[in-house]
C-alpha cells in the first residue's frame, strides 16, 4: 500500500523527481493530483498569478462580441469594444454581486439581470435606477474591475496578476515556430465546454505527451504521427514547452491545402503542439488548429474549454451544405478523439485513488510531462 504523504512531502517528491534528470525521472505521487492542501496552493501560486487563455481573439471579432470565462473563483467577460479592443472585465455587477453575462454572444452594453444596472464596453455604469436617494452616489465610483489582457498570435491571455511579465516575452521562443503558419488568420469554427471527472493535471500531462497517441488513439489519430519523427526544444522554458511531430502525408487532417503557398518542405505535414503553462494547449497544424483551455473544478473535475480553428484556405474550399457537411465531419472526428481521452484521465484519476497506486518511470516521449514538473515545483515548492 503506498502510504499518504502530508503537502510537504508530495511536494518534495516533485522537486526531486523535477530537478533530476528525464533518464531518471517519474510520474507525481498519485496524491499531487488528490491533495487539498495542493489545491489551495495551486489557487493562490498559479491561477491567481499567471497568464491563462480563455480562446482565440477571431472568436470574438465584432464589437460587443464577447466570451466569458472564470480566473480562480473570479467570473470576467472579455468583449472587443467599438474601438477594436479586446478588454476584460469582472463579470460581477458592482450592486449586489449578481453574475452578468452567461455563455458567448455579443451585447451592445451588458446589462444586469437583477436591478438592470447597466454599463458600457469599457466596463463604464451607465444606467442605475433609483439610486438619487442614495448619499453621494455617483456611477463613475462604480466602473467593473478591469483584468490585464493580451494578445499575442492571436490567442487572447489574461491575468490577476499586474506585475506578470508580457505575454510576448513569455513567449518569444516560440515565435519562430509559430510565425510560419500564420495562426491569426486562423477561422474559428467550433467551441466547446464540458465537465470532465479528473484532475486538471492530468489531462495536462495527457496532452502534452504522444506515447499514449497510438494506443488511446488508434481509432482516430494514432496511425497518422510517425513517433520517431517527434522532436523537443533544445532548453527547458518556464512559461511552456513544446513537441514538433510530423503527419503521414496521406492523413486526413495535419497537411496543408494545395492553396497553401506560405509553409514549403516538411511543414507541409509538420505540427506544432505547444503547452503554455499552466493549462492552455494546443495543436497546430498546417490546415487546423485545435486547442484546450483548462481550469480546475475542485480537486476531482476540471472545465474543459475545446476550441477548433481552419486555415482560411481550408475555409475557402468548401460553400454551403458541402462547408456543413466537411464541418460535421470534422467537429465528429475531434468528438471522438476526446472522448478517448476522456475514457483516459478519467481513468488516471479514478487509479490515483486506489491505495496500490505509486510513480512509474516516464518515456523519452514524455519528456513535456518533465518540463510540467519543473514548472509546478517552481509555482509550488519554490
Amino acid at each position: 500500500m503506498t502510504t499518504p504523504l502530508s503537502t510537504k512531502d508530495i511536494l518534495a517528491q516533485l522537486q526531486s523527481t523535477a530537478d533530476g534528470p528525464l533518464t531518471r525521472a517519474t510520474s507525481a505521487h498519485p496524491q499531487l493530483y488528490r491533495d487539498a492542501g495542493i489545491a489551495a496552493l495551486e489557487h493562490d501560486r498559479i491561477w491567481a498569478q499567471d497568464w491563462l487563455c480563455p480562446g482565440m481573439a477571431a472568436e470574438i471579432p465584432k464589437p460587443g462580441d464577447y466570451i466569458t470565462y472564470t480566473i480562480g473563483d473570479d467570473p470576467v467577460f472579455i468583449t472587443r469594444g467599438q474601438d477594436g479592443t479586446i478588454r476584460t472585465f469582472s463579470n460581477i455587477c458592482r450592486h449586489r454581486m449578481m453574475v452578468m453575462l452567461q455563455g458567448s454572444g455579443n451585447a451592445g452594453k451588458v446589462v444586469c439581470p437583477y436591478h438592470a444596472w447597466t454599463y458600457d464596453l469599457q466596463g463604464n455604469l451607465r444606467g442605475a435606477g433609483h439610486m438619487e436617494r442614495s448619499d453621494g452616489f455617483d456611477k463613475k465610483d462604480h466602473c467593473l474591475p478591469q483584468i490585464r489582457t493580451e494578445v499575442w498570435q492571436g490567442w487572447i491571455y489574461i491575468t490577476l496578476n499586474q506585475d506578470a511579465a508580457p505575454v510576448a516575452d513569455n513567449l518569444a521562443a516560440l515565435n519562430p515556430l509559430v510565425d510560419q503558419f500564420k495562426l491569426d488568420h486562423y477561422i474559428p469554427v467550433s467551441t466547446q465546454d464540458h465537465l470532465w471527472d479528473t484532475n486538471w493535471k492530468l489531462l495536462t500531462e495527457n496532452f502534452m505527451e504522444s506515447y499514449h497517441l497510438p494506443t488511446a488513439h488508434k481509432a482516430t489519430l494514432g496511425g497518422w504521427l510517425p513517433l520517431d519523427t517527434v522532436e523537443f526544444p533544445d532548453e527547458v522554458h518556464d512559461a511552456f514547452t513544446f513537441q514538433i511531430f510530423e503527419k503521414l502525408p496521406d492523413s486526413t487532417y495535419g497537411v496543408a491545402h494545395k492553396d497553401n503557398t506560405h509553409l514549403q518542405g516538411r511543414w507541409r505535414h509538420t505540427s506544432v503542439m505547444p503547452t503554455v503553462f499552466p493549462s492552455h494547449m494546443y495543436v497546430l497544424a498546417p490546415d487546423h488548429c485545435w486547442y484546450l483551455s483548462l481550469r480546475p473544478h475542485g480537486v476531482g473535475q476540471v472545465h474543459v474549454r475545446f476550441g477548433v480553428a481552419i486555415a482560411p484556405e481550408v475555409h475557402a474550399e468548401f460553400e454551403g451544405p458541402e462547408r456543413d457537411a466537411w464541418m460535421a465531419d470534422l467537429n465528429h472526428f475531434f468528438d471522438h478523439v476526446n472522448e478517448e481521452d476522456r475514457t483516459v484521465v478519467e481513468g488516471i484519476y479514478a487509479g490515483s485513488g486506489a491505495g496500490l497506486a505509486a510513480p512509474g518511470n516516464l518515456s523519452w516521449l514524455e519528456r513535456e510531462i518533465h518540463d510540467f514538473q519543473k514548472y509546478l515545483s517552481g509555482r509550488l515548492a519554490g
